[in-house]
């Protein structure tokens, strides 16, 4: 008898199900086609003849209008069912980025990053919530750092293929090799046994201007703060690098992506067992040293470094904020919770994209990055505020 029970309750604590395979795998492809055009998009526009306001534009407002959708995506994943949501935002990711491949003029490649963040809004919403649905509660933390690796995988290779195909390829190849990614996220996302919807009887009349999880806030606003940092690695190291003379631009995402995995396999378990507290302050360091040497850049080098710094450091902070903030919402919940966090975490790349082709105009590469710090360093402030404030309301 104590034996079946013992089976039983390692059954209900595994992690690794077929449907978790599954959705990581999905993750995994689409992920990939998103970061291979990650580094070379900003190419892409500068070879149509833009600015680099316009690459922060460009890059930013895809971001805003995955923003807009993430509210309605979080309310239709549990109106309408984890499927859905997460089938349209990848159809829909796939026709945008596929279009790419037949722009020549950069007002209709706007256009079509509107479309892909709606896309990307949808899908990236829907895949958190579903992968905390087949995730043991006792075990998320460890689990969402696990299918944070498949995201960790495709950039590993995505922003290093995408690099290396620019040199042999035309971008319009690129960029159908890039929807045929999303598409085999499609194919692998049909095989999925999603969480019907329920309803739940702690469910309330949902609210007109019901736009965010209030208990995912804290750390969502937490993440905020970090995620303006990726804001410009993402749309202006390749052209930093390449304007300071630093070679070696394909290998700092290889680094950066081989670091963050090794950071979320134990930041995860390290979470569960201590707390966020024995993992955001440290990851935020790290970061805020990885974006002083950015702003730096002698050689690749210190290119190299900054990239294992960045890596280990959000390799630990995204997934426990994430797992703060959906452990912290109802059951019912969850689907708001997830959209809450990564409307802040567009948030914060779009702002950071945009603002940063405005000071990169006027100081030049190396500001970016210093003013990045900064806000890592309001982020690390913020956070002791908050954790501060618990402690008193708690006694």
């Amino acid at each position: 008898m104590g034996a079946a029970v013992h089976t039983q309750a390692a059954t209900q604590d595994k992690i690794w199900s077929r449907d978790f395979v599954f959705i990581c795998l999905a993750n995994f492809f689409i992920f990939l086609g998103f970061q291979m055009t990650l580094p070379t998009l900003p190419l892409f526009v500068e070879e149509l003849g833009g600015s680099d306001q316009q690459i922060g534009l460009i890059v930013g407002i895809f971001t805003f209008s995955a923003l807009l959708l993430r509210p309605y995506a979080g309310h239709a994943l549990e109106s309408k069912g984890r499927a859905f949501v997460y089938m349209t935002g990848l159809s829909i990711f796939v026709l945008s980025v596929g279009s790419y491949a037949f722009i020549s003029v950069i007002a209709l490649l706007f256009v079509m990053r509107i479309v892909q963040g709606v896309g990307w809004g949808l899908s990236t919403t829907a895949t958190g919530t579903i992968a905390t649905d087949l995730i043991p509660p006792k075990r998320r933390g460890e689990g969402m750092g696990y299918f944070g690796l498949s995201g960790n995988l495709a950039l590993a290779f995505g922003p290093t293929l995408g690099l290396t195909l620019t040199g042999h390829i035309s971008f319009t190849s690129l960029f159908l090799i890039c929807a045929t990614m999303g598409l085999t996220a499609f194919i692998l996302s049909s095989r999925i046994r999603y969480k019907k919807v329920e309803q739940s009887e702690h469910k309330t009349t949902t609210v007109k201007f019901d736009i965010f999880e209030k208990s995912a806030v804290r750390p969502s606003a937490l993440l905020f703060f970090v995620t303006v940092t990726f804001g410009g690695i993402a749309s202006f190291l390749p052209i930093y690098a390449e304007k300071s003379g630093v070679a070696g631009i394909e290998f700092y995402f290889l680094v950066y992506a081989l670091f963050l995995m090794i950071s979320r396999l134990f930041s995860g378990k390290l979470y569960d067992r201590k707390g966020h507290l024995y993992v955001f302050p440290p990851g935020t360091v790290l970061i805020f040293c990885a974006m002083l040497l950015l702003s730096w850049l002698p050689n690749t080098g210190v290119m190299l470094l900054a990239a294992a710094l960045y890596g280990l450091g959000f390799g630990a902070v995204q997934p426990t904020l994430q797992a703060w903030a959906v452990n912290d919402a109802p059951d019912n919940r969850r689907g708001m919770a997830n959209a809450t966090f990564f409307s802040c975490f567009d948030l914060g790349v779009g702002i950071g994209a945009m603002s940063f082709g405005q000071i990169a105009s006027m100081f030049g590469y190396g500001m970016i990055y210093l003013t990045a710090s900064g806000s890592v360093f309001l982020s690390i402030l913020l956070y002791f505020y908050l954790y501060i404030r618990a402690k008193a309301q708690a006694i």
